[in-house]
C-alpha cells in the first residue's frame, strides 16, 4: 500500500518558514546570538555525523565509496554547478528581495553548505524509510533542526534560503516513491553503512559551516548512491 509523503512536505515547509522568518525578522536577533548559533549548527551537523558512525558494518567499504563518490563529484563538477545555480538563485531573489552585506563568495559558500546540510543522508534515508513503512519520524527529527538552521542562515542569505525546498522536496519525493523498489533490495548492514557514509558528509558539512575546513561537500553526494552497492559487494566477496 502506497503511503502519502507527509515527512517531505513538513520538512520543506519548515525550511521555507524558517527562511522567511529569518529573512524578515532575523535582524532583530542580537549579533552575539547570531554569531554564536551558526557555529552551533555546524556542531549539530557534526553531532549527527558522529552518531551515524558507531553502527557501521564495513567502514572500509564506506571509505572506498567516499573516495569514488568524491572522484565522481569532482569529475562532474557538482560543487561548481551548484555554485552557478546558487549565483543564479541569488540574482533572481535579489530582484524581489534585495540583500546587502554579504560578498558573492561568502554567499555561495554558505548556500552550498546549507543545501548539503538540508539534502543530507538523514533526509535521503528518512524519505526511503517513510516510503517503505509510512513512518516519518526520521524526517520529523530533521525538520526541527532544519527549521532553526534555515532561519539563522536566512539572516545573512535572505530569501534565497527558502528556495532550497525545491531541490530538497524533489529529491525526497523521488526517493519516497522509489523506496518500494530500493529498500527490499537492501540489508540492515547496507543501511548501517549508508548511515555512516552520510555521517561522514555531515561531519564535513559541519566543519565547513564552522569555517574550520572548506570540504567540497557537494562533490561528496555521489557517495550516497554508491555506498550500498559497494557495501554489498564488500560483504559478498571480501568479508566472507
Amino acid at each position: 500500500m502506497q503511503h502519502f509523503p507527509v515527512g517531505p512536505f513538513i520538512n520543506a515547509a519548515a525550511i521555507a518558514l524558517g527562511g522567511i522568518l529569518g529573512a524578515f525578522f532575523g535582524n532583530k536577533i542580537p549579533e552575539r546570538i547570531r554569531t554564536g548559533l551558526i557555529p552551533f549548527f555546524g556542531l549539530a551537523s557534526m553531532g549527527l555525523g558522529i552518531i551515524s558512525l558507531p553502527n557501521v558494518k564495513y567502514f572500509a567499504a564506506v571509505v572506498l565509496a567516499s573516495v569514488f563518490g568524491l572522484i565522481i563529484g569532482e569529475l562532474l563538477h557538482l560543487e561548481t554547478r551548484l555554485n552557478k545555480l546558487a549565483g543564479s538563485v541569488r540574482g533572481i531573489v535579489n530582484k524581489v528581495f534585495p540583500s546587502e552585506g554579504l560578498s558573492h563568495e561568502e554567499f555561495l559558500d554558505k548556500y552550498v553548505a546549507l543545501v548539503v546540510f538540508c539534502i543530507s543522508g538523514t533526509g535521503v534515508f528518512g524519505s526511503m524509510h517513510e516510503g517503505m513503512t509510512g513512518d516519518p519520524s526520521i524526517l520529523y527529527i530533521k525538520t526541527i533542526l532544519d527549521f532553526f538552521t534555515a532561519g539563522i542562515f536566512a539572516i545573512s542569505l535572505g530569501m534565497a534560503v527558502s528556495t532550497i525546498v525545491v531541490p530538497q522536496l524533489s529529491v525526497q519525493l523521488s526517493l519516497f516513491f522509489l523506496a518500494t523498489l530500493i529498500v527490499p533490495m537492501t540489508t540492515p548492514d547496507m543501511r548501517a553503512d549508508f548511515y555512516a557514509a552520510g555521517g561522514l558528509i555531515m561531519l564535513a558539512t559541519g566543519l565547513r559551516i564552522m569555517g574550520i575546513k572548506s570540504f567540497p561537500v557537494a562533490n561528496m553526494i555521489p557517495t550516497l548512491f554508491l555506498i550500498m552497492p559497494i557495501s554489498y559487494l564488500w560483504h559478498t566477496f571480501i568479508a566472507n
